[in-house]
């Protein structure tokens, strides 16, 4: 025989742990200084000139 499961128990379990998932996303997205989110548009704003520079233009 198997083991008793309370499957409330269990229900309630997998809904913390992801709550715990989306708390840890949302820490790293939303969890930065202004200077780190000005870092991260420069770095971006960068990448896509040196994509834009990349391109070759076609007729």
């Amino acid at each position: 025989m198997g083991e008793v499961v309370n499957l409330r128990a269990v229900r309630k379990a997998k809904a913390r742990e992801a709550r715990a998932v989306q708390a840890q996303a949302n820490r790293a997205k939303f969890g930065q200084t202004k200077g780190e989110k000005a870092r991260a548009a420069q770095d971006a704003a960068r990448a896509a000139r040196v994509l834009d520079g990349a391109k070759r233009d076609e007729p």
